[in-house]
């Protein structure tokens, strides 16, 4: 019997012999049916290139410090790039926040919380929250607020010391609405996926500020779980309904609990691919465009050249890559710098940035005599290998 064709409203099938070698339906789905080959939607999503939307999502930058102790009275970025840890009311619990080498299979690196403190006694507005955080402009591809919004599927790598039950959430910043969801923790890793469903409501705003986040809660007074549940379902938010779920674990219930995190991807459609890994390099450009460290690393290390304005003052033109907005540059102990001019060095009395811009400043360092005004100089490290300038354009 010849080769034929044989059409339907819905799908065209190619048979051989009356067996079908090749189907093709009307939502783009192909399948081979003798090379076991199926390809679902060639047009649904994205192929190649950065599927990956979550920057450091393998844990491996850490440009403020790989481990912070004694963490859970204020709320900021301590250590990995990107990952910010968030309060509610003042708790009792307190715990430790690490990159440490204790990834999965093909993960060098992985983010580490440790309880130090148990808090059992937990009051209403109490809150522990991991959370990282994207531009507006960086996620127009969910076609949010739109008839077509697209699914988005959260994938990571995770283990505890004990069985636990935690929360993972969309929240919508620019509209305030949130979609939640809960999963397991075991003492094994295992890789957990969650899919988000298309939001057709109230579309992100297109800009520089933060639009969307991605969050998973550890600890939650009666504030954030008192109210009910409704995973995987967009809603305005209602605090009380974030941690609703039953069984909810507090990462402060024992001073033995650990939760690491590793592998985070967050992509278009319903389907977890593969970890996209990027290279440090890559990563770690991502990731000053945020926040940018720069430590002397030797005792005598040059920062920036410039020149004397008057014997006490001199002025040097600091440039970096450029930030999401205009950055906030702090120092390190102005002790920790010098000037260094006509073959000697004054230690720093004071050193600021001015006139800053998304990838330009002066930086003004003053000293208490001895400088010539109009004369060349170089702003140093003053025998301090620790030195360090930041720039901070966190969202």
């Amino acid at each position: 019997m010849a080769s034929s064709i044989e059409t339907t409203s819905t799908t065209t099938t190619l048979k051989n012999n009356g067996n079908t070698y090749l189907s093709v339906d009307t939502n783009d789905a192909v399948t081979f049916a003798t090379g076991g080959i199926s390809v679902s939607s060639l047009n649904g999503g994205q192929l190649g290139g950065r599927r990956n939307i979550v920057m450091n999502g393998e844990m491996k930058v850490a440009q403020r410090s790989a481990s912070v102790a004694g963490l859970g009275a204020a709320s900021g970025y301590f250590t990995l790039d990107r990952w910010a840890m968030s309060n509610g009311d003042a708790s009792a619990g307190r715990y430790t926040m690490a990159q440490v080498a204790d990834g999965p299979a093909g993960f060098a690196n992985c983010l580490k919380l440790t309880t130090t403190t148990a808090d059992t006694s937990i009051a209403a507005g109490e809150a522990l929250v991991l959370g990282t955080k994207f531009e507006g402009q960086d996620v127009q591809q969910l076609q949010k607020g739109t008839a077509t919004a697209k699914q988005v599927t959260v994938s990571f790598y995770v283990k505890g010391n004990a069985n636990a039950l935690y929360v993972c959430e969309l929240e919508d910043n620019d509209n305030a609405r949130i979609n939640t969801q809960s999963f397991a923790v075991t003492t094994a890793w295992n890789r957990i996926e969650l899919t988000f469903a298309a939001d057709t409501s109230d579309p992100l705003d297109d800009d520089n500020a933060k639009s969307l986040s991605l969050n998973w809660w550890f600890h939650a007074g009666s504030t954030y779980s008192g109210g009910t549940f409704a995973s995987n379902t967009w809603a305005d938010t209602v605090q009380a309904n974030r941690c609703a779920v039953d069984d909810f674990t507090s990462i402060f219930d024992a001073t033995s609990r650990t939760f690491f995190i590793t592998g985070v991807q967050m992509e278009l459609g319903s389907v977890a691919t593969p970890f996209e890994h990027r290279s440090y390099g890559t990563e770690l450009a991502l990731c000053q465009r945020y926040y940018e460290r720069v430590t002397a690393g030797s005792a005598h290390s040059t920062f920036v050249s410039g020149f004397c304005t008057t014997t006490t003052a001199s002025q040097a033109t600091l440039s970096y890559s450029a930030k999401r907005a205009v950055p906030t540059i702090t120092f390190s102990a102005a002790s920790t710098f010098r000037v260094a001019h006509e073959n000697s060095a004054k230690a720093c009395t004071s050193i600021s940035a001015s006139e800053i811009g998304d990838r330009i400043a002066i930086i003004d360092a003053g000293v208490s005599s001895g400088l010539t005004a109009g004369q060349g100089m170089g702003i140093t490290a003053n025998n301090d290998a620790t030195a360090y300038y930041e720039l901070n354009a966190e969202l």
